[in-house]
């Protein structure tokens, strides 16, 4: 692709990174910008110079967060005896979008996947053992997707956490196999999560 101006083509090449868009969406997006007031452009740009610079993660569930303790953790209505252990933040928000859950999560930052690289070390499962290794939980929920990945790290997580005596439980299998949690509907998710089964009788199944 021949471009008039490398100031636009090296725009295009930055938007071009991101998931799901190829360098034609990327060069339609620059040239609508480009139609844009300058100041619309800069308030643009300066949102994600701001988002990197001064975004912070939760300390107790890893949830993105403006603050030291995102506001889910410091609610204190919520009941922290539960923990409710997801994919990532975009899961989190699935299920708070239901409004039937209260009480806290954990955020893993992705799922076991050997194809990818990605091993129990690189998430947040150290952390999570360390929380049920404190005595104050009293139930954790794997409320992660129906994928082979997801089962994976379900299975993981299992055997991690079964020496500790803290009941563990599984998302109900409304979810057809195969789906991702994010975009579940806000019904079915809550119902799944609501009729949640203890992990043994998920491996009878």
């Amino acid at each position: 692709m021949n471009f008039p101006s490398k100031l636009v083509e090296t725009a295009v090449n930055q938007l071009s990174f991101l998931p799901g868009i190829g360098k034609k969406t990327a060069l339609r997006l620059v040239l609508h910008m480009l139609k844009k007031e300058k100041i619309q452009v800069e308030q643009f740009g300066e949102s994600f110079i701001k988002l990197i610079r001064n975004i912070n993660y939760c300390r107790e569930c890893f949830s993105i967060s403006d603050l030291e303790l995102c506001e889910v953790c410091a609610n204190p209505k919520r009941n922290k005896s539960i923990i409710c252990v997801v994919e990532d933040i975009r899961v989190m928000m699935a299920i708070e979008n239901t409004m039937k859950f209260n009480s806290v999560y954990h955020v893993l930052g992705g799922l076991i996947s050997p194809m990818d690289g990605v091993g129990p070390s690189e998430l947040r499962i150290e952390q999570l053992v360390e929380k049920v290794k404190s005595g104050s939980i009293k139930e954790v929920i794997l409320a992660l997707s129906t994928t082979m990945e997801g089962d994976t790290t379900n299975y993981y997580l299992f055997k991690r956490l079964k020496e500790f005596s803290v009941p563990v439980s599984v998302i109900a299998r409304g979810i057809a196999i195969g789906d991702e949690l994010e975009y579940t509907d806000e019904i079915t998710l809550a119902s799944a999560i609501s009729k949640r089964v203890p992990y043994e009788n998920s491996l009878v199944n």
